[in-house]
């Protein structure tokens, strides 16, 4: 007998990775385009603007890892916490908890006597896989990896910081502040495009929301560059 695959492939698998992904460049991007504009704006020389650029993508690569590894450490220990409570409810109240799983698949749509069937013998097969699932919406497919969404976000957020940097070293110090914004804005829309792509979202309206915030992130930068630029001057 022949066994079937499932192929399917579902953007829910991959949110873990993509979100970090998606944050990282784009706030690789904006923030170090950003910076590179403010700095341009109030007047600094082209080696000026490049190592406030080189400083703005370590520092902000660093703060993405850091924040991404703390903030889904904590999902984390609150899933692990919840896990152990069940599990503990599992051995001291095991006829509760079963009763507990059958009101879940009543209230999803299946007769009293069927669910009931079913929750015995998925809390036979695996009692604490089936709650996780089920009652805390735990499963291995978005569980919590705090590692791997440090890392991606770090190296997606270099990735990110790179273009406007390229963009620096190539065009006249003239021309950076202007030239900076555009390829910017033009890498923005690409990239907006891309993340709604992926996640199954309408391209159009990923690549506005993102270029818009873009857009007036560095039209800020910009303002506080040349007013203190004049100041300064």
């Amino acid at each position: 007998m022949s066994r079937l695959s499932h192929s399917e492939i579902h953007m829910v698998h991959r949110i873990g990775w993509l979100r970090a992904a998606v944050l990282g460049a784009n706030d690789g991007l904006v923030s170090t385009a950003s910076l590179v504009v403010g700095v341009a704006a109030a007047g600094s020389g082209k080696p000026e603007v490049m190592i406030a650029g080189l400083a703005g993508l370590m520092a902000g690569a660093m703060s993405m890892a850091a924040g991404e590894y703390v903030s889904v450490s904590s999902q984390t220990d609150a899933e692990q916490a919840d896990l152990a409570r069940e599990s503990r409810e599992l051995e001291e109240t095991p006829e509760a908890e079963l009763e507990e799983l059958t009101r879940i698949y009543v209230e999803r749509g299946l007769d009293r006597d069927l669910a009931e069937k079913v929750a015995v013998q998925l809390t036979e097969r695996d009692a604490l896989g089936s709650h996780a699932r089920d009652e805390l919406g735990i499963s291995e497919t978005v569980a919590a990896r705090p590692i791997q969404a440090a890392l991606v976000s770090a190296l997606t957020f270099a990735v990110g910081a790179v273009l406007p940097l390229i963009v620096v070293m190539l065009v006249p110090e003239a021309q950076i502040a202007p030239l900076v914004a555009g390829s910017t804005i033009l890498g923005l829309a690409v990239l907006g495009g891309l993340g709604a792509s992926a996640g199954g979202a309408g391209i159009v309206r990923g690549a506005a929301r993102v270029t818009l915030w873009g857009a007036l992130a560095m039209a800020a930068t910009a303002g506080v560059g040349a007013l203190f630029g004049v100041a300064v001057g």
